[in-house]
């Protein structure tokens, strides 16, 4: 709940850059998991994917609070 207040406190600058920010971490997950999937095997894939998903959600957090 703290943190959909101080979301809606931020200025309307300050949620572009947060969009812009979650914009480029769903950008950058998505060409890390691309090159997983193509280029890698074994425990580096998983590696390279666990680090994917969390640029996902950091980046859908990211997107959340700039809506708000």
């Amino acid at each position: 709940m703290l943190q959909l207040y101080a979301a809606a406190k931020l200025d309307p600058m300050s949620k572009m850059w947060v969009s812009f920010i979650g914009i480029i971490l769903m950008i950058i997950a998505a060409v890390i998991i691309t090159y997983a999937r193509n280029k890698t095997k074994g425990w580096l894939r998983v590696v390279l994917t666990l680090v994917a998903l969390i640029m996902l959600i950091y980046g859908l957090i990211c997107g959340l609070l700039a809506i708000v």
